[in-house]
């Protein structure tokens, strides 16, 4: 049914959206819109507190690949992953060289061609804007886990820690929250699209008409009404936590070459907040929290290191947690947190599961090094470890994600399903220099506190660190490269979000719609070449 209106005059132009017809520039109209909505994907990303450009770009990718061949769908697609995927990673390139940085773009960009080619196939269907958004989710769910176990970065959740639907992160996770992101989206462009077709013809056909209100209305009292899902209530009582940022002796790949220097500046911060507590200029932290990396100097072998950070950890008096490299005499190097109590010294240790492929072990090697030798700077690989870490600080159970494993769901889910009131993602991001991937990560951290509902502290050696609330709120920050110390008191909780609860389920779900939605295009699209031949 449809409610006849008098149309306004049509605009005098040829094809939907394009202002080129007849144009030679036509034909670059759909792949420069491509790009620019992977830029504009970029440009959503932090240190931007520009959330809001997921939406147009989402809404310029639908009207980029609606009804696009397959082919087409997957060209443009590319083109909005290159759009997309090359200035949001430029800081892997940042002391490597363009190479690395350039190959991880090109590899990321063909999952979000996969996305294109799935939204293209499913753009003539009913209800469109929903499964076209599944196919982002399953290609974002792919992207996680394959190649070598996956690169999350740049998922669409990851910008949106300032945005109107982080709350939905309670609800069903990042595929929840990326999920209402791309479509709200589509369905702005569904909008726009119905919009032109009343002023065209003057009739509102109700069906296409609710898809697109639904489009756009559903994430948006969904998140409304996850609001009371981002609680920062203190269920079990608080917890007075430090941060510890040493800071690096100089930024780049050679900070390890002076990893005395950076343990000795972690040492000495601690040594300064104990001060600082005895001089009552600050409260007595419950526990304290170091770096990832902050003793490359395996503490168990050398004798000397493990005096510094004994001696650091006693004038502070409280459990500390150590990030260290451990050497073993054979095997793979472990990138452990160490539990260093001030009277028992080391007490327990976790090692981190997830492994960064090409900066912490580098997979087949003698073919990487034909393209760049700063492969063999990592002259022995890191290994995985395999159990859950969760140490009890002082009373307080808390969770551990070291660095990368703060972009996989599972790596800081298991925390908190193994009892964790808090968590701590301990970095190093002095590979990185001044560039964007710090504020990325904490964006991550963010997401996650209201994911969970669980407070975040975020010691890095070179910065940014930061504590954050289980809503998501940073209440303490330090600047990049400069020593501080950050004390809060913070809640702990010990509820579960559905999100925590479900785990996967939702996006095996959303995974499911892409599927349906793929499944039906390909059989009418069966079904009409089988019409046409009769």
């Amino acid at each position: 049914m449809s409610a006849t209106i008098t149309p306004a005059p049509a605009p005098a132009s040829g094809a939907e959206g394009s202002s080129a017809t007849g144009s030679p520039l036509r034909r670059f109209v759909r792949p420069a819109t491509a790009l620019l909505s992977g830029l504009l994907l970029f440009l959503s990303f932090p240190p931007r507190p520009l959330w809001w450009l997921a939406l147009p770009a989402f809404a310029l990718l639908g009207w980029t690949l609606r009804g696009r061949r397959l082919r087409a769908g997957f060209g443009l697609g590319y083109l909005a992953g290159l759009g997309f995927m090359l200035p949001l990673l430029v800081w892997t390139g940042e002391e490597v060289g363009p190479v690395p940085w350039l190959a991880l773009a090109a590899i990321e960009a063909l999952f979000v061609a996969a996305a294109g080619l799935g939204i293209a196939a499913v753009s003539r269907l009913p209800w469109w804007p929903f499964f076209a958004a599944g196919a982002w989710i399953l290609a974002e769910a792919a992207r996680a886990r394959v190649p070598f176990g996956g690169f999350p970065w740049g998922k669409i959740a990851f910008g949106q820690a300032d945005g109107v639907f982080l709350p939905l992160a309670a609800v069903g996770g990042t595929p929840v929250l990326g999920f209402a992101v791309a479509l709200c989206g589509f369905g702005l462009y569904e909008a726009y699209r119905r919009f032109r077709a009343y002023r065209a013809t003057g009739t509102v056909p109700r069906g296409p008409l609710a898809v697109a209100a639904l489009s756009v209305l559903l994430p948006v009292t969904g998140a409304v009404a996850a609001l009371p899902l981002v609680d920062d209530t203190a269920e079990d009582g608080t917890a007075t936590v430090a941060a510890v940022q040493g800071n690096v002796p100089r930024l780049g790949l050679d900070f390890n070459s002076q990893r005395r220097a950076v343990l000795d500046n972690h040492a000495a911060r601690t040594r300064e907040l104990a001060d600082a507590v005895k001089a009552g200029r600050e409260p007595q932290p419950d526990f304290v929290l170091w770096p990832e990396n902050s003793s490359d100097i395996d503490p168990y072998a050398n004798p000397d290191a493990a005096d510094v950070i004994d001696g650091a950890v006693r004038a502070i008096g409280v459990p500390t947690v150590i990030g260290a490299v451990i050497s073993p005499p054979t095997g793979k190097l472990r990138n452990t947190l160490i539990e260093w109590d001030p009277e028992r010294g080391p007490v327990a240790t976790y090692d981190k599961r997830h492994v960064q492929p090409f900066g912490e072990y580098i997979p087949m090697r003698s073919v990487v090094r034909l393209f760049n030798s700063n492969v063999d700077r990592v002259s022995r690989d890191f290994g995985p470890g395999s159990k859950v870490g969760v140490f009890d600080l002082a009373g307080t159970k808390v969770g551990l994600a070291t660095c990368y494993e703060a972009a996989f769901d599972w790596a800081v889910r298991d925390t908190v399903t193994h009892g964790a009131q808090l968590i701590s993602v301990p970095s190093n991001n002095a590979t990185f220099g001044r560039s964007e991937m710090t504020y990325q990560q904490l964006a991550m951290s963010r997401v996650r506190a209201v994911e969970h509902s669980r407070s975040v502290v975020v010691p890095v050696t070179s910065g940014v660190s930061a504590i954050i609330r289980p809503d998501g709120e940073i209440v303490a920050q330090t600047k990049m490269f400069t020593p501080d110390v950050l004390v809060e008191k913070v809640p702990l909780r010990s509820s579960l979000t559905p999100a925590t609860r479900m785990g996967t389920l939702p996006e095996a779900l959303l995974a499911a719609l892409a599927a349906a939605g793929l499944g039906w295009s390909a059989f009418r699209s069966v079904r009409a070449r089988r019409t046409s031949a009769k």
